[in-house]
């Protein structure tokens, strides 16, 4: 039975290469035109936005009052046009982050008429599923992993006779890395859920390969994160907690 994306210019019949070419290149054009659209706002939004990137170097970030702790560094910059790309930067990335919805969306309309209509209900929750998650994930960054990292390494030092001063460019690599990379690495239970209905993974597999399943999470948790004990384990524990989590929504 043939599958197409519907379109009326089609008039019903199969569609050539050209013609899902054209809905893809709607679909990333509509996508791009979010995204920019919210950096512009946030671009004009420069304090409420890095008040937001900032606030874990801060002593009053939530997370410190909370458990107590007395926290604090100083960001210096060192780059004369450095201040300004990183707001180019941070724009972009949040406006990538909030339109995030928007992007699964524009994919799940571009291949929801490929599917049939039972491959379509799984699919869609997948698609629904994976918003959530990469919004979990990057608060488990945010809140947990980027704190934690922050913590460790402003708290060690090789001599007392050397003071950790940090540079701005490297306090946005690394709340990249553990703000919007664990964003998508949360993706994979929804990645599973796909699979599982498509018949190319099952809940017996991911019970057999547990220990291997330990073994690559620990990796992914090394490259994320700088590879201290401390931020690897941090980020370690809910990854782990997503593989279990795949596995209760494989079928």
């Amino acid at each position: 039975m043939a599958r197409s994306h519907s379109n009326p210019a089609v008039n019903g019949g199969e569609m050539s290469f050209w013609d899902h070419l054209d809905v893809l290149r709607g679909a990333l054009f509509r996508s791009l035109f979010a995204v920019l659209s919210l950096s512009v706002i946030f671009l004009c939004c420069k304090k409420a936005l890095f008040g937001a990137v900032l606030a874990p170097a801060m002593p009053d970030f939530i997370v410190y009052r909370l458990l107590g702790l007395d926290f604090s560094m100083q960001l210096i910059n060192i780059d004369v046009s450095a201040q300004f790309f990183i707001h180019l930067k941070m724009s972009v990335l949040a406006g990538a982050v909030l339109a995030f919805p928007y992007i699964i969306y524009e994919l799940w309309r571009f291949i929801a008429p490929a599917l049939y209509e039972n491959e379509r209900r799984a699919v869609g929750k997948a698609f629904g599923m994976s918003s959530v998650l990469f919004y979990v994930g990057t608060a488990v960054g945010y809140f947990i992993v980027l704190p934690v990292c922050l913590m460790f390494f402003m708290n060690y030092s090789v001599s007392d006779d050397v003071s950790n001063t940090i540079s701005l460019g490297s306090y946005i690599s690394m709340f990249i890395s553990m703000v919007f990379l664990i964003g998508l690495v949360f993706e994979f239970p929804a990645v599973i859920a796909v699979l599982s209905h498509f018949g190319i993974v099952s809940r017996d597999m991911l019970r057999n390969y547990r220990r291997h399943a330990c073994i690559a999470v620990l990796l992914v948790s090394a490259v994320i994160t700088p590879s201290d004990p401390v931020s690897m384990f941090a980020l370690a524990l809910p990854l782990y907690g997503l593989y279990e989590f795949s596995i209760f929504v494989c079928k």
